[in-house]
């Protein structure tokens, strides 16, 4: 049975795309689930921001086929881990649920951190949050595979 895994950002146009295709590169398809959600509806449908693309890209990367959309209270019946981008994302996505059990899904991707909004920004930000991104990815790619020994 597939693991699932939703990443959480406010308009699922620059974090959350970024970091579904960081951990999409790290993990099996055959074995993994994922997915992003915004917790706003303002770019359902929409690509990525294009500053997301281009730092995904130059990681080679391709987020570009992707597009946004809303979390649903749905999505707690689908994804065994839900991974937000900050305190307002979290805060956001606790509102939506319905359970103690659901609210154990939800955690900050960065554990005791936030990761920044980078959509006012230059690539100089984009690319700072890629990094943080991806080394958050390899320790929730660690984390897994310590929960599957």
């Amino acid at each position: 049975m597939k693991t699932s895994i939703l990443l959480v950002c406010l308009g699922n146009i620059c974090r959350s795309p970024l970091a579904e295709g960081i951990l999409r590169s790290k993990l099996s398809p055959e074995q993994y689930h994922i997915d992003s959600a915004g917790t706003a509806s303002y770019h359902i449908g929409c690509a990525p921001d294009p500053r997301s693309i281009e730092v995904a890209a130059k990681n080679n990367i391709d987020i570009a086929w992707q597009k946004a959309r809303a979390l649903t209270k749905e999505d707690f019946q689908v994804f065994d881990k839900i991974f937000v981008m900050d305190q307002n994302n979290y805060n956001d996505v606790i509102g939506l649920s319905s359970s103690l059990a659901e609210k154990n899904k939800v955690r900050l991707i960065l554990e005791n951190s936030e990761v920044p909004d980078p959509y006012y920004g230059d690539a100089t930000n984009f690319k700072m949050v890629f990094d943080l991104l991806d080394e958050a990815c390899n320790k929730i790619c660690i984390q897994l595979l310590n929960d599957k020994s």
